[in-house]
């Protein structure tokens, strides 16, 4: 029996060549509807309370060289911009091989400020990141801000399992004297995060078709992305060393001024100052 008399029998009996599709979803957390809900009225409160609302998260990794990107670019005809055949790290001493950008969404002014670095996506490196935003645009925008709301995803390197990530978060409250609360969103949900639609959607569209070949060039990028609602994004590269690994002791985690919320403490939770 041949190939071609097997492909015509399947054919026969109703079957085609398809791809997978996805449409099966993780089973759905009891509290999820809850806690968009929990999170919508923090959220307006603090708004209308006059207080800073952010939406944090990491991009997606970057390739730094000569690499394709995908999407197109208006070029002369017949004339593409030529890439790299394989899309490889590149491994020469002292050359960047990934970029990291870590975003921050100010949902009340439609702004953002995007840090990027080049090392790992560390807990560190997220609260620095924020604090890189909070210097840069949040103080000014918030000058008499007494509180601050984060909205994250549950994993990565902001997850609400991570206690390098509080630990760091404390530290950022003493310094600005900001009751920080978090608010997570539940597992399986990182796409409703605002950060994600209403800012790296735009980034994205941005740099389509076009190669990253440097930090530079990412960050250029990232800082002219707008849209016609008004969106400007802010962005620095940022060259620390972030150790991975760190463990944080029961010890250090219980000393920290954290305030579980009735609601999901594990999910909800405020970063009191000293």
């Amino acid at each position: 029996m041949s190939a071609e008399l097997v492909r015509r029998l399947l054919r026969q009996c109703g079957y085609s060549l398809q791809a997978p599709s996805k449409q099966l979803e993780r089973t759905e957390n009891p509290d999820r509807d809850a806690q968009f809900r929990y999170l919508n009225d923090l959220a307006t409160d603090f708004v209308e309370d006059g207080q800073p609302v952010i939406s944090v998260d990491t991009k997606k990794k970057e390739l730094i060289g000569n690499c394709a990107n995908g999407g197109r670019e208006w070029q002369p005809a017949k004339q593409p911009t030529e890439v790299n055949v394989h899309d490889f790290a590149d491994p020469t001493p002292g050359e960047h091989a990934k970029a990291i950008p870590y975003g921050v969404y100010d949902v009340v002014n439609d702004e953002g400020w995007v840090s990027v670095g080049d090392v790992a996506d560390a807990a560190e490196f997220a609260v620095e990141s924020t604090r890189r935003w909070w210097k840069q645009m949040g103080r000014d925008r918030f000058p008499n801000a007494t509180r601050l709301l984060i909205t994250a995803d549950a994993g990565g390197s902001n997850g609400y399992r991570v206690r390098a990530w509080k630990k760091h978060l404390a530290a950022l409250a003493a310094e600005t004297g900001l009751r920080i609360t978090v608010c997570h969103y539940p597992p399986g949900t990182s796409k409703w995060n605002k950060i994600e639609h209403r800012m790296f959607s735009f980034i994205s569209m941005n740099w389509r078709g076009q190669s990253l070949t440097d930090i530079r060039t990412i960050i250029e990028l990232i800082s002219n992305t707008s849209t016609r609602t008004g969106l400007t994004i802010q962005a620095g590269y940022d060259p620390t060393w972030y150790p991975t690994g760190v463990k944080v002791t029961d010890h250090e985690l219980n000393a920290l001024p954290i305030e579980a919320h009735d609601w999901h403490g594990d999910w909800n939770y405020t970063i009191a100052t000293p």
